[in-house]
């Protein structure tokens, strides 16, 4: 099998469900993985809206989760760092952790979450943006999963 990410949330390329969004109780989805590549050292997951009206709009940064992970539960708490040593970066809500889809009226937008399988650890502090945690994942990332779901207001 190949590196996959899911949800029991919803299908890729499927509607997210309310409860995941701003206008139910805006908690993260389930989500869990399979199959990473020998010598896979940690995960990063990005979460963001390509559909924005100002330009892709960050929902989600985490980095450093740790090599052995294979899930996460639904509702991860919106702190810097988790239990495990996990880091959590600044959305563009400016805070940490996970800000479900919010866009405004009209078309559905697209919410892509992508897992990556990282070579190293990072040395990052939490609240890196997305584009640190970019920067630092150059000649690092062994694989990438993505699952996409959908929103509309």
């Amino acid at each position: 099998m190949a590196f996959s990410l899911k949800s029991p949330s919803f299908a890729n390329e499927s509607d997210i469900p309310r409860k995941h969004t701003c206008d139910g109780v805006d908690v993260s989805p389930p989500l869990s993985w399979s199959d990473p590549p020998d010598g896979t050292q940690s995960f990063s997951l990005i979460m963001d809206d390509p559909d924005a009206p100002g330009g892709t709009w960050v929902h989600w940064v985490l980095y450093n989760l740790p090599a052995q992970s294979r899930e996460l539960p639904e509702g991860v708490p919106k702190a810097n760092k988790l239990d495990d040593g996990s880091l959590q970066g600044r959305n563009d809500f400016s805070r940490p952790g996970y800000g479900g889809p919010c866009p405004p009226r009209g078309n559905p937008h697209r919410y892509c979450f992508r897992l990556h399988a990282l070579d190293a650890r990072l040395d990052l502090a939490p609240g890196a943006t997305m584009p640190v945690l970019e920067t630092a994942m150059k000649g690092h990332v062994l694989a990438q999963s993505e699952l996409m779901g959908r929103y509309k207001r």
